[in-house]
Order: C-alpha cells, then sequence, then structure tokens
C-alpha cells in the first residue's frame, strides 16, 4: 500500500514541461598541437650539462617551427640564455634566434628589445658576434626606421671591440641599415647620413685585412642603397688596391669603379708632379694595371670592371692594346725648355761622337707617366693570361668598348681574331660570339678572314654554328675574300654534311651583304662560257644548292646580274624558289613576268592576309543563326580556308593555326550535339553515336590543351575563351555519363565537382567574362543559381539545354601570336642501311633539332621512341643539351639510347619531339579531385572521372623520323 501511495504522489507532483530549444552555438573541433616551447623547455631543464644541451638545441634546429610558436621558442630560448654559462650553447641559441626570425608569417618586432639587452650584456666574442649577426637578420626584416637606427647605433658601439668578427658584423650593420637609419628624421638624419660613410671609411686602414674588405662592402652597400659616397675616399680606395689581401683588393676595384661612375670629370692630381687628369682616366688605369695581379679572381675581376668603364678618353682606351707606353700619355717638355737646359750645361755636341745628341728613349726623372707602366696592354695581357676565365672576362671587356667606340672595335679586331685560335673550347666561342656583336663596326681583311675560317676544321659543333652566325653578318673587303669565304664553306659542308642548313644560311647573308663583289665571280660560280653552252649541274648536290643561294641573294641587290645566268639556271631559281623559299629571295627576272607577279603577290599579300584573318573570325559569329547542316559546312570551310593561309603566310601560320585549331573544337561540339542523339531515348539510341559523341568530347579536350601550351602570346582574353571550351567539353562528358548511368547517386559527387569547376572559371576570368556574353557559362551561370540546380538530374537537363543555345564566343586575336614548333634536323631518315647493334645493349642516336616558340623548353621538351611492336621510350634530355642561338629560338642536341629484344630483320623506329604541359588552372583541380580520367565501358565517360580538371600529357609537336636498325642476336 505504501508503495502504491509513494507511485501516485510521483505521478502527480512529476511534470514534463518541454522548453523551447535554443540556437545553440556549433560546437567545433579543435586540434591542439603540443607547444614546442613547452617541449623545448623541459629538453633544456634535462640537460645535465653543457654538451647535452648542445646536442638537443641541434636536434631542436632540424624540426620546424610553425609561426605562431616562434615568439614562445624565442622567449624560452632567451630564458635559458642568462642561465647558461657554455658560451658555446649560447652561440647556438643567438644563431637558433635568428633563424627564427626569418620564419614566414613571423613578425620580430617583438624580441627586438630583448635581443639588444642580450647584446649589451654579452662579453664573449664570438658569441656577440653571433648576436649581431642575429641583429642583422631582424633588421632587414622590418621596415620600421627608428628599429633600424637603434641598430645601426649598436653597431657603431662595438666597432671598437678587439675581435676582428664584431667588427665585421658591425660594418655589416652600417652597410645594411646605416641609410635606412639616415633617412628617417630630417636635419639629424642628414648629419647622420653623412656620418656614416665616414666612420666605415675609418677603418679603411685597419689592422685586419677581413675588416678592410668588409668596410669595403659595407660603403658598396651604402652606395647601392642610395647614399651618397663623397669624392674624399677616392685616395683610400687607390691604396688599398696594392693591399696583401685578395679580398680587400678586389673590394678596392669595385669602390674605384663606383667613385669613376660618380666623379668622372672630377680632376685629381698625378701623384709627385703637378700634372693633374679626370678622375675616370685615373681611375682607368689604375684598374687596368689590376689585370696583371697576382690574384687570377682580382684579375677577373679587374677586366670585367674595364668592360663598363665607356666614358673613358679614347686614348687610354686605346693604350690597353700597346705594352709600349705611347707618347701621348707622356707629359714631355718644350723646346724652349730643352734649349735652356742644355744651355744652362754649357755643353754642345762637338761632332766627334755617332748621334751624340740624337734623342733617346730612356726618359729622365722629370718626364711624367699620365697612366701607370703596368697598365699598358691591359687587354693583351688580359688575353694572354694562364687562366681561361680571365681570357673570358677580357674578351668580353673588349666587345663591351668596342660596341661604344668604332675606332677601338678596329684597333681591337686583330686580337679577336687570334682568339679563335685559343685552347680551350669556351674561350674560342666566347670570341666568336664578341666578334659577332661588333661586327657592324669592322670589316675583314683577306689574313683576318683567312685565320676566322679555320675555325671552320673545328669537331666542335657549336663552334663552328657560331662561326656561321658571325660571316652572317660580317663584312669584307675584297671579292677574293667572298671566294676564300665561299670555298672554305663548301670544304666544311663536305666533311660536316649536318651543317647543310647553317652553310645555307650563312651564304644567304654573305650574298646579301656583298652583292658587289659577288658580281665578278657569278660566270665562275656558275660554270658559264661566252660561247659554248655547259653542262648542266646536278640540283641533287648541297655544294650547287649553296652556289645558288650565295648568288640568287646578291642578285636580288644587283639588277644586272640575272643577264649573266644560264637557262637552266632560270629553272633552278623557279625550283629552290618553291622548295626553299626561306632561302632564296624574290628576283625581277627577265621575261618571266609570272613569277615576278608571283613574288610580288607574296610581298604585299600580308596585310591582305591579316585582313581575310579577321574576315573570316566575323564570319563565323553566324554559325549560330543556322541550321546544324550550314553551320557545319561553315565551319569546315572556314577551317580549310585558315589552314591553306597559314601554309602560304608563315608571318600568319601561328594566328592562322590557333582559328582552326579553335573553330575545329567548336565543329566537334556542333557534330556531338546533333538532334537524333539527344532526341532519341537511352535504350533506343545506336551505340556508334553515343561513342561518336564520346570521342569528339575528348578530342575537343586535347585541342583545348594544344591551344592552351602549343602556343606562345596568349593573353587573358585567349585564355578565357580557351578554358570555355574545356568547360563545354566536361559538360558534354557529364552529361553522356549521365544518360549511361544508373540512378543519380553515381553523378552526385561529379555534379558538384563541375559546378566547383564552373565556380573557379567565374572567379578567374570575371575581368573577361563581358566579352562572353550569351555564351555557354553565362547561361549555366543564370541556371545554375537555383536550389535545385544542385540535383543531377536537373544540372544534367541544364547543362543539355545551355550546350544547344549558347552563342559562339568571339576570339579576338592578340598581337603576337606563335606557334612552338621543331624541326628534327638529325637523324634524317634518308638512310636505307640499318643501324646494328647487338640485341640487350645500348645503340646510341644522336639527336639534333631546332626549336622556335618553347616556354621552358628545358622542362618541357621531351623525346619519344616508338618501337615497331607498339612500345614506346620518352627519354628527358639534360638542360645542357639546349643551347639559345637566338630569341625564342632554342638547339637540342643530344643522345638517345635505343634497346631492344633480337629481331629477323631491319625494321623502322619513329623518333618525335614531344612538348609536355601540366595544368592545374582552378583549385581543386587534380586528378584526385576529378578521378582519373578513365573511360567506363563502350568508351564513355565514368560518372566519377568524367569531367577532369588538373591534367597533364604530352603533345606531339615535330615530324616523326623513322629510323632502320637491326637488333642482332647475341653471340654464344
Amino acid at each position: 500500500m505504501a508503495a502504491h501511495l509513494k507511485k501516485r504522489v510521483y505521478e502527480e507532483f512529476s511534470r514534463v514541461v518541454q522548453v523551447p530549444a535554443e540556437d545553440a552555438p556549433s560546437k567545433k573541433l579543435r586540434l591542439c598541437k603540443p607547444s614546442k616551447s613547452a617541449a623545448l623547455h623541459v629538453d633544456l631543464c634535462k640537460a645535465a650539462n653543457g654538451t647535452d644541451a648542445l646536442h638537443l638545441l641541434l636536434q631542436f634546429a632540424r624540426k620546424p617551427v610553425e609561426a605562431e610558436s616562434v615568439e614562445g621558442v624565442v622567449r624560452i630560448l632567451l630564458e635559458h640564455y642568462y642561465k647558461e654559462k657554455d658560451k658555446s650553447v649560447r652561440l647556438k641559441m643567438a644563431s637558433l634566434m635568428g633563424v627564427l626570425a626569418t620564419t614566414e608569417g613571423f613578425a620580430p618586432d617583438c624580441i627586438v628589445e630583448d635581443l639588444l639587452a642580450v647584446v649589451h650584456n654579452e662579453k664573449s666574442h664570438q658569441v656577440l658576434a653571433q648576436l649581431l649577426d642575429t641583429l642583422l637578420t631582424v633588421g632587414a626584416r622590418i621596415p620600421a626606421a627608428a628599429v633600424a637606427r637603434r641598430l645601426a647605433d649598436v653597431g657603431r658601439r662595438h666597432l671598437a671591440d678587439a675581435s676582428f668578427g664584431v667588427r665585421n658584423k658591425c660594418l655589416q650593420l652600417l652597410g645594411r641599415l646605416g641609410g635606412v637609419a639616415a633617412a628617417a628624421d630630417g636635419a639629424k638624419a642628414g648629419e647622420a647620413a653623412g656620418d656614416v660613410p665616414s666612420v666605415i671609411s675609418d677603418y679603411f686602414a685597419d689592422r685586419d685585412p677581413r675588416v678592410r674588405a668588409a668596410a669595403l662592402k659595407a660603403m658598396l652597400q651604402l652606395h647601392e642603397r642610395g647614399l651618397k659616397i663623397q669624392q674624399g675616399i677616392y685616395e683610400q680606395a687607390c691604396r688599398l688596391l696594392a693591399d696583401d689581401y685578395e679580398q680587400v683588393r678586389s673590394a678596392a676595384v669595385q669602390m674605384v669603379w663606383v667613385l669613376s661612375v660618380l666623379y668622372p670629370e672630377s680632376i685629381v692630381p698625378i701623384p709627385s708632379s703637378n700634372e693633374e687628369i679626370r678622375l675616370a682616366d685615373d681611375a682607368f688605369g689604375k684598374i687596368s694595371h689590376m689585370v696583371g695581379d697576382g690574384s687570377w679572381m682580382v684579375r677577373v675581376q679587374a677586366a670585367k670592371t674595364l668592360g663598363s668603364m665607356s666614358h673613358v678618353s679614347p686614348h687610354f682606351l686605346e693604350q690597353t692594346l700597346d705594352k709600349k707606353l705611347m707618347s701621348d700619355l707622356r707629359r714631355k717638355r718644350t723646346a724652349h725648355e730643352r734649349a735652356k737646359e742644355l744651355f744652362a750645361s754649357g755643353e754642345f755636341s762637338s761632332g766627334r761622337k755617332w748621334a751624340d745628341d740624337a734623342p733617346k728613349e730612356r726618359l729622365d726623372t722629370n718626364t711624367v707617366n699620365l697612366i701607370a707602366s703596368g697598365a699598358c696592354g691591359a687587354f693583351v695581357h688580359g688575353l694572354e693570361d694562364e687562366m681561361f676565365e680571365v681570357r673570358i672576362a677580357a674578351v668580353e671587356a673588349v666587345c663591351r668598348l668596342a660596341g661604344s667606340s668604332p675606332a677601338f672595335a678596329d684597333k681591337c679586331l686583330d686580337f679577336l681574331v687570334d682568339m679563335f685560335n685559343d685552347e680551350i673550347e669556351e674561350v674560342r666561342l666566347q670570341s666568336i660570339h664578341v666578334l659577332r656583336q661588333i661586327s657592324t663596326h669592322i670589316t675583314l681583311r683577306e689574313d683576318q678572314l683567312d685565320t676566322v675560317l679555320a675555325v671552320l676544321e673545328d669537331s666542335s659543333r657549336d663552334i663552328r654554328e657560331a662561326l656561321h652566325e658571325l660571316l652572317c653578318y660580317a663584312n669584307v673587303s675584297t671579292k677574293e675574300c667572298v671566294q676564300l669565304a665561299l670555298l672554305e664553306l663548301l670544304k666544311n659542308l663536305n666533311k660536316y654534311p649536318a651543317d647543310r642548313n647553317s652553310v645555307w644560311k650563312c651564304l644567304k647573308f654573305l650574298g646579301g651583304r656583298h652583292p658587289m663583289l659577288v658580281l665578278p665571280l657569278v660566270p665562275e660560280l656558275l660554270s658559264t662560257h661566252p660561247y659554248f653552252d655547259t653542262p648542266e649541274p646536278d640540283m641533287d648536290d648541297p655544294a650547287y644548292i649553296a652556289v645558288l643561294v650565295l648568288v640568287f641573294n646578291a642578285a636580288q641587290s644587283c639588277p644586272t646580274m640575272p643577264a649573266l645566268f644560264s637557262d637552266h639556271t632560270f629553272r633552278h631559281y623557279a625550283y629552290l624558289r618553291d622548295s626553299l623559299s626561306h632561302l632564296v629571295p624574290p628576283l625581277r627576272l627577265p621575261g618571266r613576268k609570272q613569277l615576278h607577279g608571283l613574288d610580288r603577290a607574296d610581298c604585299q599579300g600580308v596585310e591582305s592576309a591579316r585582313l581575310f584573318l579577321r574576315q573570316s573570325l566575323e564570319r563565323v559569329l553566324a554559325v549560330q543563326n543556322l541550321e546544324a547542316p550550314g553551320a557545319r559546312e561553315l565551319l569546315v570551310f572556314t577551317i580549310r580556308d585558315l589552314e591553306r593561309l597559314g601554309r602560304l603566310q608563315t608571318e600568319l601560320a601561328g594566328a592562322a593555326d590557333f582559328c582552326a585549331t579553335y573553330l575545329r573544337c567548336q565543329l566537334l561540339l556542333i557534330k556531338a550535339l546533333q538532334e537524333k542523339l539527344w532526341k532519341t531515348a537511352v535504350p533506343l539510341c545506336p551505340q556508334q553515336n553515343v561513342t561518336a559523341a564520346a570521342a569528339a568530347r575528348q578530342q575537343v579536350l586535347e585541342e583545348s590543351y594544344k591551344l592552351e601550351f602549343m602556343y606562345s602570346g596568349l593573353q587573358s582574353r585567349q585564355l578565357a575563351v580557351i578554358h570555355h571550351v574545356r568547360l563545354q567539353a566536361r559538360a558534354l562528358g557529364l552529361v553522356l555519363a549521365a544518360r549511361a548511368a544508373r540512378g543519380e547517386d553515381h553523378l552526385l559527387g561529379a555534379c558538384e565537382k563541375f559546378l566547383q569547376e564552373l565556380d573557379s572559371f567565374h572567379r578567374l576570368f570575371a575581368a573577361e567574362l563581358p566579352h562572353l556574353r550569351d555564351a555557354f557559362a553565362e547561361r549555366l551561370a543564370e541556371a545554375a543559381r537555383r536550389p535545385a540546380a544542385r540535383k543531377p538530374s536537373e544540372l544534367v537537363r541544364i547543362l543539355q539545354t545551355a550546350l544547344r543555345q549558347s552563342a559562339l564566343p568571339q576570339l579576338a586575336l592578340p598581337p603576337q601570336l606563335h606557334r612552338a614548333t621543331a624541326n628534327i634536323i638529325e637523324p634524317t631518315g634518308e638512310s636505307d642501311n640499318p643501324l646494328k647493334f647487338t640485341s640487350g645493349l645500348v645503340l646510341a642516336l644522336d639527336v639534333d633539332a631546332t626549336l622556335e616558340h618553347v616556354r621552358d623548353p628545358h622542362n618541357s621538351v621531351k623525346v619519344e621512341v616508338v618501337y615497331p611492336d607498339g612500345q614506346s621510350h620518352v627519354i628527358q634530355p639534360k638542360p645542357g643539351d639546349f643551347r639559345q642561338p637566338g630569341p625564342q629560338r632554342h638547339r637540342l642536341i643530344t643522345q638517345i639510347y635505343l634497346s631492344h629484344g633480337a629481331w629477323t630483320e631491319p625494321c623502322q623506329v619513329e623518333v618525335r619531339l614531344l612538348l609536355a604541359y601540366g595544368s592545374c588552372s582552378f583549385p581543386g583541380d587534380s586528378k584526385t579531385a576529378w578521378g582519373d580520367g578513365s573511360d567506363g565501358p563502350d568508351g564513355l565517360p565514368s560518372p566519377e572521372g568524367g569531367v577532369e580538371g588538373g591534367a597533364e600529357g604530352t603533345i606531339p609537336f615535330s615530324e616523326p623520323v623513322k629510323v632502320f636498325i637491326v637488333p642482332k642476336p647475341a653471340r654464344r
């Protein structure tokens, strides 16, 4: 009974009250990382001695520290720094604080006061030097002028320290932060600005050579920061040129050069005389003297510095090419002074001794030289130096000075030509390049040309091609020089057939520059006779083609030359004009109006071709107003016209190919979106139509990568159009995947990724969206804002409608658009003799190719080898295999290694060049986000991988070359 009553009481007094739930803040998961400072504190407290503490600090230095933990770690280091007695541990702590101050995202302002206090109390010289280095690191990261001024004052206070290391770091502080502190507070700053250089210059005479070198470098750093250096330190810098320490002399050379640039017209006295000279000329003479220094590094520095001193007087410049002091650089006494001296001595010539009154070359003490005798022939000494680094520096200096002085270029020609016989290939190559750069100021004599042409026997391909480039722009003096150059080039062509294109190009420019010298040689070169007919030469002979290239290019500027041609020469001209149009120019030939008319059309057709290109792009915009068959025909005809235009006009080949590829993408999309496919139910739709649409979508993606990576000069507007085409292709892939999928669950991930990419497209190309009106992306953006568009079925319906109703974006061409091209010169693929090697071993195959308009060829160009059984190997050339003979031009010279099992008969392998690309244009684009891009069954894109984001691949951009090889079985 009691239990029953107790139950009733509970039922009466217990009520359930439902309280409305409040919007409680959502709880977020927070991951707490263990504190680096606490762990370091515990470890340092456990250290029994200095060795253990140093070991712990070395281990800690190898671990990364987050920016938010840096301040705590520095505080712990400072706390233990004051307790530590071992200076090696304090040294490591100071170094570690400097490293932590450079952490990205950390502001070191909060530790400046503590570091200054530590510097004030430190007694060890080594630790103090490290602390000053840490202050230098901190000051470089703090832009505040007040902090920089305080740090510079710290450096100034410790300049009197006995340790050279401390004085070095103090001078570095003044050089790095003295200029900042001087530009801060008006009048006081102005006083400080004048004070800092004078303080630094006091240490030019320091007892330690490392401090003297640091003082010079600090002064140079002040100059780089814009602080004015006074001319008064010029004498001190000149005295340091004779210092015993190599680094001091090298820095003094730079200091003297800086002063010569700042005060070139100032007048300085010559020691031990009353003569005066320009500071620029005096500095040039002193630096020329350093070309004979005992250290090869100082000699290199002096030679390079001389090349930048273009403000020197001409007679000082010419003295560097003569080891004997020229009379222009001596102070000579007048005839009145010499007669007065003779009269005062009371002596006259008696005539008994032969030539006793003749002038002597020996100079007396009253004769003053305006330039040091050691500086005479500075470039001669530099070009004959035992170290090839000095010779290269001297060659480059001569080139820079000769470029601004034609007279000096003419005088130094013999010396540069002699460098062609240097024993080091790098020196010979640099000499050829230098002579090429100053070729506009010089004319080669026959003896000089003979020395130059001897280099054509060199086994190095780089040397020979550089010499061909030199002969393209060199001027020669006589017709014998032209004949000699032609004979040597033909010998080169016979000895090295791979140089054919380079030799032909050289003769093209040689004939164009010397038409009047080629004219008297024409009958001999073409083997013509005024009365007898001569046999017709073989057009397959490269040497005969080389002669014709020389003659035809000379005839362009010589209208009387075609009268000397025979009938077969005119026929050969027509053949070469068609086959080698880049080497043979258009000529005005008598009685051949048709050829002349075609050539004139070629010359005047560039502007009309540009107009035709613009009109073709405008005409294509009417595609959306036509029915599907008419739109396809219009695109097909336009693509055909643009391809022909690219073949006829090489200047517009890149733009025409770009437009044709873009229109080909649009044509593929129109074919894939034909009515029959989308109006038929999925079970009744023919499988071949679906497969064709999937193949078209894949081809559009590949063509879009070609548009993006094979053309240089693209702007943001063209990139937006390319990514818009790629977006359409991915949308088509998603629609095809939806038609093949069974249920919407498989499409949720792909639809979400596509919407993210659409978002990224609008964010990255927001400035270009006004040019994409009524296009696919704009129509899709309007429909995708609705919440229902997140459903896969609704999104697929929106995509299908937008793809079929969107307008064609207008394509605007940039000013300069070039296509990446490659031409494989070697192997030629013309030989029928197979290359034999033992199976299982390797065959080395030389590859020589020219690349034009390729971006970053060192990382993007690869060589592919395809074997007859379908196997393919991709080889990455070494960076040293690439040369750059000109802007936007590269040369690939490498070796690839082939290997295979035994074959029963010779077969061909294909060698071609590939252009590698990697596209991660949008955030989140990667194969892990979009799937691996693999296709599902029946060639359809799978729902997970149907919309690729980032992609990596290769594009063939050269014609394949076929090479006969035969792996032979190994002998037992």
